[in-house]
């Protein structure tokens, strides 16, 4: 439902693959895939980022989404 086609969303997922094969081989964690998206997301769709931010990050209060907004002006 977002101003987002589905070509942007391939390319995020390829870049994001791509940047992820070229790190040293070693465990590759949730977390820093979390933090890829995130980093891609923002650059695309402020609504995007601040959506899967909630779910990633797992705000508690509407303090910490507050401040999750407020990085993304």
């Amino acid at each position: 439902k977002r101003p987002v086609t589905p070509d942007q969303i391939n390319q995020l997922i390829d870049d994001i693959e791509a940047e992820l094969r070229s790190l040293p081989r070693g465990e590759l964690t949730s977390k820093d895939i979390g933090t890829k998206i995130l980093e891609r997301l923002e650059k695309l769709d402020d609504v995007a980022y601040v959506r899967f931010a909630s779910v990633y990050k797992d705000f508690k209060n509407i303090e910490e989404f507050a401040a999750a907004l407020e990085e993304i002006r």
